[in-house]
């Protein structure tokens, strides 16, 4: 019996839930929204750096973690000058 104050997690469950569909949907929808503010308030002067901004989805150890990823030549450079995925990223936020 765990000492008062101590608490033990079943970690299997919570690997299922985390790898469960609906917060998959969960996670898809959040990276969606971002990616829909970064590609809207993108500065646009080829186009390129808005056109080459996705979703990429990654295993991790517990859950599946979904990312925005910029993969223009230009994006480190954008970002540090604009901010843009950042400010995306607290839009999606809500």
């Amino acid at each position: 019996m765990p000492k008062n104050g101590d608490v033990t997690f079943n970690q299997q469950f919570f690997n299922e839930v985390l790898r469960s569909a609906p917060v998959e949907k969960l996670t898809d929808d959040a990276a969606q929204r971002a990616l829909a503010a970064a590609k809207a308030s993108a500065p646009v002067d080829s186009g390129a750096y808005r056109d080459k901004l996705r979703l990429v989805h990654r295993n991790s150890r517990r859950r599946r973690v979904s990312r925005v990823l910029g993969t223009d030549a230009k994006t480190m450079l954008i970002e540090s000058k604009t901010g843009n995925l950042a400010r995306a990223l607290k839009a999606a936020r809500g």
